[in-house]
């Protein structure tokens, strides 16, 4: 062991003849660790939200959609699918035709976004119509398809919760939604399109009555209240737009290079079309919370920094105690320099002791915290409904960095008074 860690570690574990330095010290430490901790659980809130969210809406929605520029829907879509399908990293496509409705049911009623799709397509795209939680999504597949059992085995598809009528198209709907509109599986809902017909009375809302054939659960409240999903075919006949589609939606097999693989589905698809990708599409969302972590940082870390000035006067008291010490060492032969070690290692033991402390408790809460959620949060404000934690090893490298850096600038100033500690003077009237 160095001589200097032996004094220093030896300084920290003596009894106090000043209680006081006792108290600072251990304040210090607490302070350190508190510090610490605290940024370990902010910085995984929000990288935990932001990986959620990511994932909710990249699970839930398509990398890259392809429209048209003048806004009036792709028609011959059909070889143009076949042909983009062929374009390198598109690992999947599929067609939609998207259009806001009110969606109500007896006196409720509420806004929505309704997309009609190919259900065989357009779970290879995105995941909602695979979050279905009651019912079945197979009442979108054509009839001949649906003769596969229930998820439980308990039979046909179109069994599974309350049999779809074969005279009323179906409708799947968020969780949200349904706890709007007060509808179950079964039930029967009004969807009211603003794309009306034209008539002597002028322009009429054309309206439609849906069974609610299920219900997708996301956990993201912005899909959960405001999706619905139709057949393609019963979407084009509420919007009276004839084998017409708005949007082609794919999923490739990088999405952090969406952007790249969109330009080249642009330059495929020929002129009059443009794409964006799930980042154009949140991009405001990820920016702020980044901007959020950022913050969050600086501000938390401001506990490190009143743990270092508590380490600044425990020191500096430290040194004012151990003054005929210090004073006995030097006349023993040892050099300044061997003494401003001293302290500083001596703020050093301090620091990595909270830092390692904080570290432990910051990652054992927000284990606590990730696995077994119970912070519950409001939906319709966060998006999510529980409280996410992602600690990242990445994340303590730079808090513990941070921590131990302030704290050995704080152990600057006593360390430097130590040294030039004059033997003569201190011992003049020992």
């Amino acid at each position: 062991m160095r001589f200097e860690f032996f004094i220093a570690a030896r300084y920290l574990r003596a009894k106090r003849r000043q209680a006081v330095v006792g108290v600072i010290t251990a304040i210090s430490v607490i302070g350190v660790a508190a510090g610490v901790a605290s940024l370990i659980i902010a910085l995984a809130i929000t990288n935990g939200m932001r990986r959620d969210l990511q994932e909710r809406l990249v699970g839930s929605t398509s990398h890259v959609d392809l429209m048209r520029v003048a806004g009036d829907g792709i028609r011959d879509w059909r070889s143009l699918l076949e042909r983009l399908r062929g374009v390198p990293h598109v690992v999947a496509a599929a067609p939609g035709l998207y259009g806001q409705v009110l969606i109500s049911k007896g006196a409720r009623s509420g806004g929505g976004l309704v997309k009609g799709v190919i259900p065989a397509d357009e779970k290879t795209v995105g995941d909602l119509l695979q979050n279905v939680v009651q019912g079945s999504a197979s009442a979108l597949e054509p009839l001949a398809r649906r003769a596969t059992p229930c998820a439980d085995g308990t039979g046909p598809r179109n069994d599974c919760g309350s049999a779809v009528s074969r005279e009323i198209p179906p409708i799947v709907i968020g969780q949200d939604m349904a706890d709007t509109l007060g509808a179950k599986v079964g039930d029967g809902v009004l969807v009211t399109s603003p794309q009306g017909e034209l008539t002597p009375l002028g322009l009429v809302p054309k309206y439609e009555r849906f069974q609610v054939a299920g219900i997708f659960k996301s956990g993201f409240y912005q899909y959960d209240s405001s999706y619905a999903f139709l057949r393609l075919a019963d979407a084009q006949s509420l919007f009276s737009e004839p084998d017409l589609i708005s949007v082609i939606s794919f999923k490739v097999d990088d999405l952090y290079h969406a952007d790249r693989v969109g330009r080249v589905i642009e330059d495929a698809a020929g002129k009059g079309f443009q794409t964006t990708n799930w980042m154009e599409q949140n991009r405001e969302l990820f920016r702020a919370l980044k901007l959020e972590q950022v913050v969050t940082f600086i501000v938390l870390a401001l506990i490190v920094c009143v743990a270092a000035l508590n380490i600044l006067i425990a020191l500096t008291m430290m040194v004012m105690e151990k003054t005929r010490d210090i004073a006995v060492l030097m006349s023993f032969g040892v050099r300044a320099d061997q003494v401003r070690r001293i302290f500083l290692m001596q703020g050093l033991l301090i620091s990595v002791i909270g830092t390692v402390l904080g570290l432990i408790l910051g990652y054992g809460l927000s284990w606590l915290g990730g696995h077994y959620r119970f912070i519950r949060l409001d939906a319709a404000v966060y998006s999510i409904d529980y409280l996410p934690f992602a600690p990242r090893v990445w994340d303590a490298v730079i808090v513990a960095a941070v921590s131990l850096g302030v704290s050995l600038i704080a152990t600057i100033y006593p360390s430097v008074s130590a040294a030039k500690v004059l033997p003569a003077e201190a011992l003049r009237y020992e």
